[in-house]
């Protein structure tokens, strides 16, 4: 499916169309960036507002904390435990700034990374406390789960290699220096959350083109943004609203 035929059928209609919550995962160099601004390009043909935005960062109080856990890496000397507490500042912040906002606004919001990164890049290979992590997600999201999630997955080594052609002759930043081997445990674990949440997650090999991975997401999003729509009218027309999760779920 494509985003020009679920439009067709009138996806401008008064009442038919909700914001959504839409991220993307995946080790460094997968492509994320690349992924989200043409996925936006595609929605905005198709009638749709768009916001895109990223994490660290989003928001001026979170790119504040970008500049000193990524760029600087002036919060490494300190440990795990306080770069985890950063960045949830940070996305509280962005939370309250620029993604509940641009949902509650009907707008569909693309984010370069979210809480499935902390999970992985502090959680399985920064072995903080699960119940700390939980704790820190819970108050930094406040309820602003992703209604989708793409996780773009790829070698690591190829990623690595990407990253670093894309950088040129800058310094890599705070995770990219690290050594493959915990690339390798990243990528591992960004498999185990898809397959813990099936329902949310879909896998996108990123080893293809950017045209071809591209369109496959489309795909996806159109079948999301078709259940949502589906959803929507049921509500106006005084059915119950299911949870955004079963609509992933049948995505």
């Amino acid at each position: 499916m494509r985003l020009a035929s679920w439009c067709s059928a009138g996806c401008r209609d008064v009442g038919s169309v909700r914001g959504a919550f839409i991220t993307f995962e995946g080790g460094e160099g997968a492509g994320k960036s690349t992924q989200i601004r043409l996925l936006g390009e595609r929605l905005r043909k198709a009638g749709r507002e768009v916001v895109i935005t990223r994490e660290p960062g989003g928001s001026p109080g979170a790119e504040a904390v970008r500049h000193v856990v990524l760029d600087t890496g002036a919060a490494e000397p300190f440990g795990t435990a306080m770069e985890a507490i950063l960045f949830a500042a940070a996305r509280a912040d962005h939370v309250d700034q620029v993604i509940r906002p641009g949902v509650l606004a009907d707008r569909i919001v693309l984010c370069d990374r979210f809480m499935d990164s902390t999970r992985v890049y502090q959680g399985a290979t920064g072995r903080l406390d699960p119940v700390f992590l939980r704790a820190l997600e819970r108050v930094a999201i406040a309820g602003m789960r992703p209604d989708l999630t793409i996780l773009l997955d790829l070698d690591p080594r190829e990623g690595m290699l990407r990253a670093l052609a894309r950088r040129g002759k800058g310094a890599p930043d705070r995770f990219e220096k690290e050594s493959l081997d915990k690339h390798r445990k990243r990528r591992l674990a960004f498999l185990d959350l898809a397959a813990r949440e099936p329902d949310r997650f879909r896998i996108v090999d990123a080893a293809r083109t950017p045209e071809e991975i591209a369109d496959e997401i489309e795909a996806h999003v159109a079948r999301f943004l078709k259940r949502l729509e589906r959803r929507s009218r049921d509500e106006a027309a005084g059915e119950p609203f299911a949870a955004r999760q079963d609509m992933a779920a049948r995505a």
